[in-house]
């Protein structure tokens, strides 16, 4: 059962990639350039919803005038044209990057043209975001999407506009070398050909987006498409290419470079605003002995980091949305418990989860990971076993199906994690009896800090196997754990306070130095003397014969008084 929010995700997704597919279809057909500008801004307006969207280019003058718009309201809005080092435009050209403000005529990190601030106001412009139109390097234009209200840009909004502005810059190119084609007819055929080949491409390409494809379907269309290999990099990348992802970051362009056995790859960056995203790279022998691969077949790589970048942007966004509702969901379930309410029995229905076999609370801990990391990693285990995961009381938590085995799941999740994580990590499972999701929750938590106090840093259990430390850990128990502690070590306990002696932490020593009065004065730091009339002393509160007496009450009750200090566990 799709939810509603995944079906306006799915529907939003299809049109941003109908509309990409819409736009590559009028650049690659080599019309007239105002009308493939002006199809650029409207299918860009529509994508990007904002109140108005207009494309400006460096006019022969060396002015930056707006060549098309869409849901402006001033005739002279196209006629107007402002230097090119002036306003956000000017940052734009400047930088060769996005900039945007959330309000124009406010903004005092821009230089004012006084003319353009006047349009300003009659377009009742306020919020601006600007993208570089950039060819060979140079910044040309700027593609920019404006709203009548006082806003932030986002940055899929940003990714998806700057998409927009290669395509633009594109355009340009392409229009450039139609006209210079037109000179000769053997350049206007090569060029039509590279065109045509360019266009199957990126239909091939839009055809997988739209049909559900993954990054790595891209990737093998491409190389069918352009010959040898093409592999895609995570953001880890690869050290032996990371100089050249690093030459492609920085010029926003492919970076070439001569491989093993007369093989040339080509690295190409996928960015998303700031944001680093992977890499293409492209390998292939050199053909008729040109070891150089074809610019246009460069420009298609590079414009395919563009569709990768919406792609994986789409896909993380769906991901973290899910991990996001499976926090919410688990949230609500520890607040709202015992039981769960028909709103919150229909939010699982719709993600499959049968809430009622959730009976197993996991909560994990590592010394190396913050808790956010490690609610990403368990998002992914709770998926697979119709689960919840997420972050509680500031701990990674999950909540599964039990099974017939608690232990076993304990210990195989602690397993999974510790492949992954590669490093120490704590697992403590507890059944949740009647749907008390928080009961189970806390005790789980608690006895992973006993756990941890006692030197167990890298397990999987449930807290049944810590049964010895419950009075510790189950808060239904802290009365017996006071009554025990006040009738064992509570004389002492007083004496310190009065006194502002350490009478307890100096038996606590003693005993776990096996009663050898050397090393516990080593361990205290203390002459041995010193510590012979501090354990006189306990004999006076306690009775001159406790050394002789059988004192396992006493070594356990000051044992579990230092696991409390430790835990935090409420007295």
């Amino acid at each position: 059962m799709v939810s509603e929010a995944d079906a306006r995700s799915l529907v939003r997704r299809q049109r941003e990639l109908a509309s990409l597919y819409a736009t590559v279809k009028s650049l690659t057909a080599l019309g007239e350039l105002d009308q493939v500008l002006q199809s650029i801004v409207h299918h860009a307006h529509e994508l990007i919803g904002t109140d108005f969207t207009y494309l400006s280019l460096v006019g022969p003058d060396g002015r930056l005038s707006a060549r098309a718009s869409e849901g402006t309201v001033s005739p002279s809005f196209l006629a107007a044209g402002i230097p090119v080092n002036v306003g956000l435009g000017g940052r734009v050209l400047v930088s060769r990057s996005p900039h945007w403000v959330r309000n124009y005529a406010a903004s005092t990190l821009i230089e004012h043209d006084p003319n353009f601030d006047r349009l300003v106001v009659t377009e009742e412009l306020v919020a601006l975001l600007g993208v570089p139109l950039v060819i060979r390097g140079e910044a040309v234009g700027a593609l920019f999407a404006a709203d009548r209200s006082e806003r932030s840009f986002q940055a899929d909004e940003i990714a998806l506009l700057n998409a927009f502005a290669d395509h633009a810059a594109v355009a340009l190119d392409n229009a450039r070398l139609y006209e210079a084609s037109r000179t000769a007819l053997q350049e206007l055929q090569v060029a039509y050909r590279k065109t045509e080949r360019a266009q199957a491409i990126h239909e091939a390409l839009t055809g997988v987006v739209l049909g559900g494809g993954t990054p790595d379907d891209v990737a093998r269309l491409l190389a069918g498409q352009l010959g040898g290999s093409v592999t895609l990099l995570d953001r880890t990348g690869e050290s032996a290419l990371a100089e050249a992802v690093a030459d492609a970051r920085r010029s926003g362009r492919c970076t070439v470079s001569a491989g093993a056995g007369g093989t040339t790859r080509s690295v190409a960056a996928i960015q998303a605003g700031d944001s680093y995203l992977g890499a293409l790279v492209w390998s292939r022998k050199a053909v008729d002995g040109n070891d150089l691969p074809d610019a246009m077949d460069l420009r298609t790589l590079e414009r395919a980091t563009h569709i990768l970048g919406l792609l994986i942007l789409k896909e993380r966004a769906v991901a973290e949305a899910g991990e996001r509702l499976s926090g919410e969901l688990l949230t609500e379930l520890m607040v709202g418990g015992p039981g769960i309410g028909t709103a919150q029995r229909a939010r699982t229905r719709a993600r499959d989860i049968d809430v009622d076999r959730l009976d197993l609370v996991l909560v994990v801990d590592s010394p190396t990971l913050s808790s956010t990391d490690l609610s990403r990693h368990l998002h992914h285990i709770a998926r697979d076993h119709g689960g919840l995961a997420g972050e509680h009381l500031g701990q990674a938590t999950m909540i599964l199906p039990g099974g017939h085995d608690d232990e076993q799941t304990a210990e195989s999740v602690h397993n999974g994690l510790r492949r992954t994580l590669g490093g120490p990590v704590t697992v403590v499972g507890e059944r949740a009896v009647g749907q008390d999701w928080s009961r189970a929750f806390s005790v789980a938590s608690r006895c992973g800090a006993v756990m941890r106090a006692i030197g167990h840093t890298d397990l999987g259990a449930t807290t049944r196997r810590y049964a010895l430390y419950a009075l510790l850990f189950d808060p239904e128990r802290t009365g017996e754990l006071d009554r025990f502690l006040t009738d064992v070590i509570g004389p002492l306990v007083e004496y310190d306070r009065r006194r502002g002696s350490d009478l307890v932490d100096t038996l606590g020593a003693y005993y776990l130095h096996h009663t050898n009065v050397a090393a516990t004065a080593r361990a205290l730091h203390v002459h041995v003397n010193t510590l012979l009339k501090r354990l006189d002393r306990a004999g006076t509160v306690l009775g001159t014969g406790w050394r002789h007496q059988n004192n396992l009450e006493l070594q356990l009750g000051l044992r579990l008084h230092q696991l409390r200090a430790s835990t935090n566990a409420p007295s």
